[in-house]
């Protein structure tokens, strides 16, 4: 089966019909950014939500097509894979924690998608994200700049929310700059987090800033804590359709997200959230921002952090 369509617009395929992966599906197909494959191991899951889909399309007014599937064959010549697949966090439940669980699943998909779409651009989104983002690219040895992690665009997402909920300001006139791991050592930037261009250390006082960066850290558990039996997944998807835009586009957004790092930052061999333009290659191009002593350690911080990580699931692979 294929996503026909007399406009020549980019098939992305999500692997994973939860709630993540099932929401994105929606955002591509009512924003008219491209045709959708949903693949899940669940046998009619992925066909039923697609069903559902192509009756709201119908209200949408574009043209675009999407299809559920159990099969990787039809994923085949996929422009971009999204991959959500993997178990959600839980109450309590680190991202760390789900490192044993989730690990196998990423390869597993990486691996069956890659070989239907051998050039493809990687998007990955499943829990621990840089971690997970590593794996898939070390799983199907692709250049570094057609894999990419979702994360901290999530939690620019976040910390513009929550300077605009404290300011009264719309979030239209926030920008927002996290650095790092898609966790607790994720580094909010307030020196590059801007109001209509002025920085909010000028607008706002210290103590509010460290209220908002701590919640931008556990704004993830916070939502988990309050829903108890899932996760986010508005945000998270909305934040992948916005790459996925900008890719499809070629758009060259300035997004923060999980990028391989080959000498920026005097770092190698690791995927980490930095400033990155977003166009049809990928990630064209690492904006290396000028960092304070303390900002710079603390993204050494999240790289040592990292590469523990990589070496546990490694282990766990056994690889």
């Amino acid at each position: 089966m294929t996503c026909d369509s007399t406009v020549d617009v980019g098939r992305v395929s999500i692997i994973g019909a939860g709630k993540v992966g099932s929401t994105l599906a929606e955002i591509l197909l009512e924003k008219n950014i491209a045709n959708v494959v949903l693949l899940d191991i669940i046998s009619d899951l992925p066909q039923g939500i697609a069903l559902d889909l192509i009756q709201a399309k119908a209200l949408y007014l574009n043209d675009r097509q999407i299809i559920g599937t159990n099969d990787y064959v039809d994923t085949a010549d996929s422009d971009i894979v999204v991959i959500t697949s993997g178990q959600p966090r839980k109450p309590g439940m680190s991202r760390d924690e789900l490192l044993k669980i989730n690990s196998q699943i990423v390869v597993n998909v990486a691996k069956a998608a890659f070989a239907h779409s051998p050039n493809a651009i990687f998007i990955v989104v499943t829990n621990p994200l840089d971690l997970m983002t590593y794996l898939a690219w070390q799983t199907i040895g692709i250049p570094g700049h057609r894999v990419i992690g979702m994360g901290s665009l999530l939690d620019a997402a976040r910390f513009r929310t929550f300077i605009a909920m404290e300011l009264g300001i719309s979030v239209a006139n926030i920008s927002g700059m996290v650095l790092g791991t898609h966790g607790n050592l994720m580094i909010p930037l307030p020196r590059y987090s801007t109001v209509n261009g002025i920085p909010i250390t000028e607008i706002m006082d210290d103590s509010a800033i460290a209220r908002i960066i701590e919640r931008t850290r556990n704004g993830g558990a916070e939502i988990v804590k309050l829903m108890k039996t899932g996760s986010a997944y508005y945000a998270p998807a909305a934040s992948t359709s916005l790459m996925i835009e900008s890719i499809l586009k070629n758009q060259n957004q300035l997004l923060p997200c999980s990028a391989y790092l080959q000498g920026q930052y005097g770092l190698e061999n690791i995927f980490l959230g930095v400033p990155c333009l977003l166009g049809s290659q990928g990630v064209g191009k690492v904006l290396e921002l000028d960092l304070t002593d303390a900002e710079y350690s603390a993204l050494i911080n999240c790289e040592r952090k990292m590469r523990q990580t990589i070496e546990m699931a490694q282990k766990i692979l056994n690889i």
